[in-house]
C-alpha cells in the first residue's frame, strides 16, 4: 500500500490533492523512523493510540482507514482499496476540483445542543 501511495503522490502532485496520514503507534520516536524509512513523505498527524482523538472523532475501527474527501470538504468514498479502482476515484475527484477552482467548503453548521437533564445529587435529600 505505502509504495502506491507514494506513487500517488509524486503522479498527483501540481494538481488539487492531498494525502494526509494519521499515526496511531504508540510512541511517537518509532512513528518518525518509520515514516522517514518508508519515505511517507506527505502530511502525517499524530494520534497517540488507536483510541486517540482523531480516531475517535473519524470512527475509525480499523487501520488503516481510507477516507477520500472532495474538494468541498464531502466524504465520497470510504476503504477503496484496489489501486485501479483507487486511481480511478482519485482522478474524478481531481478532476472535479479542476474544474471547480473556485469552490470552498461550506461552513459546517453547529448543530444546537440540547441541555443534559439535571441528576439529582445524591447528597441533598428530599
Amino acid at each position: 500500500m505505502i509504495p502506491h501511495e507514494r506513487s500517488l503522490v509524486e503522479k498527483l502532485q501540481n494538481r488539487p490533492f492531498a494525502l494526509i496520514g494519521v499515526n496511531s503507534d504508540p510512541k511517537l520516536d518509532e512513528a518518525q523512523s518509520r515514516l522517514k524509512e518508508e519515505k511517507m513523505v506527505w502530511r502525517h498527524f499524530y494520534d497517540q493510540t488507536t483510541g486517540g482523538p482523531i480516531a475517535t472523532a473519524w470512527g475509525v475501527r480499523g487501520w488503516p482507514t481510507l477516507y477520500f474527501i472532495d474538494h468541498l470538504g464531502v466524504i465520497r468514498h470510504k476503504d477503496v482499496r484496489d489501486e485501479e479502482k483507487m486511481e480511478q476515484v482519485l482522478e474524478e475527484m481531481v478532476a472535479a476540483a479542476e474544474k471547480d477552482p473556485g469552490a470552498k467548503p461550506e461552513p459546517k453548521k453547529a448543530e444546537p445542543r440540547k441541555p443534559e437533564p439535571k441528576k439529582p445529587d445524591p447528597k441533598k435529600k428530599g
